[in-house]
């Protein structure tokens, strides 16, 4: 054998084990990364209510080819001692179906007054103070889905994933300026209109603001066109080469009750799918301004007209055939 076909052999040989190397070092920290996400003992937000929690029934099954269902819980908790859970100050519902490959966004508001399994009525946003189990129930009872998953995560861990990924090309429909002495400015709201780069911290701004005439109305909506635009950027090749370093960004500020197999098939699953949808619940025409006990509340004008309206956003009807007379 040639000297030159030596230096060809060993030069591809070398490649070859670089590249398996990188990759089973990508998939370990990929592996440990996804591990890490779901807490336990000490580590878990919910160790001080764990025996509470888990009297509470366990959510359904996902058996990888039916719509999954994940509640996604931001909290504020600014304020709050270690081990204490506030309420949650967003909620949103993502629900997968693996076989149109398309994602809807359900965004609930958090004074909406409803039955709090095991705990009476209250607002929904009180329900994970009892436990993310009980959270996920409220929810699904609310919009007549099962919630296989939660994922739960506060203004830290957003600002991480947001950064993480490079931080979002989004347009700020307005100025949005809001100042608190309370936390000594340290989540001051100070957006100017027009499209823009919006950082972690940029982006907590934007989800967060509801200081104009329809307060939750508006921010709710504004949500769910952020985290769109997460989502997509999630999607992009960077951001898949960069995964092991995200996760390593973000899993101190998230607990999930995803396992490992489950994010793996919910990641495949997510990457082929395309935004189809997104809604707040309750819906404007379904919903009520209401006041208990001297708070004021949102209730819900029929409970199953909003089960059946959410089942129409995720199995809209078929369009009815052209007749032979609307074709000419």
């Amino acid at each position: 054998m040639s000297r030159t076909k030596k230096t060809i052999i060993w030069t591809v040989s070398l490649i070859m084990a670089g590249i398996l190397s990188y990759g089973t070092y990508y998939a370990t920290s990929i592996y440990s990364g996804l591990d890490g996400l779901q807490k336990s003992g000490e580590s878990s937000p919910f160790r001080e209510i764990e025996q509470v929690d888990a009297k509470a029934p366990e959510p359904p099954k996902w058996e990888g080819t039916e719509p999954v269902n994940i509640l996604l819980m931001g909290v504020d908790a600014r304020g709050f001692d270690e081990g204490e859970i506030p309420r949650s100050d967003t909620m949103l519902v993502a629900s997968i179906d693996p076989v149109d490959k398309t994602i809807n966004l359900f965004s609930i508001m958090r004074d909406t007054y409803t039955e709090i399994p095991g705990y009476g009525n209250s607002r929904i946003n009180t329900a994970v103070t009892h436990g993310p189990k009980t959270a996920m129930m409220a929810v699904g009872d609310l919009l007549g889905l099962p919630i296989q998953y939660y994922v739960y995560t506060d203004f830290q861990g957003f600002i991480k994933l947001v950064d993480s990924i490079g931080g979002v090309d989004f347009y700020v429909e307005k100025d949005m300026k809001y100042g608190s002495k309370a936390d000594k400015n340290q989540y001051d709201i100070d957006l100017k209109q027009g499209m823009q780069h919006l950082d972690g911290n940029k982006a907590l701004q934007y989800v967060r603001f509801r200081y104009d005439k329809l307060g939750d109305f508006t921010r709710t909506e504004r949500q769910r066109e952020l985290m769109k635009a997460v989502a997509k950027k999630m999607q992009s090749t960077t951001s898949i080469m960069k995964l092991p370093d995200i996760l390593e960004s973000v899993s101190p500020y998230i607990d999930t009750n995803l396992d490992v197999t489950d994010m793996v098939k919910l990641a495949n699953v997510g990457y082929q799918s395309s935004m189809k949808g997104s809604e707040q619940i309750p819906p404007m025409k379904l919903l009520v301004e209401d006041n208990v006990g001297g708070a004021a509340v949102l209730t819900v004008r029929n409970p199953q007209t909003l089960k059946d309206y959410v089942q129409e956003v995720l199995n809209p009807p078929a369009p009815e055939p052209e007749t032979e007379s609307q074709q000419n």
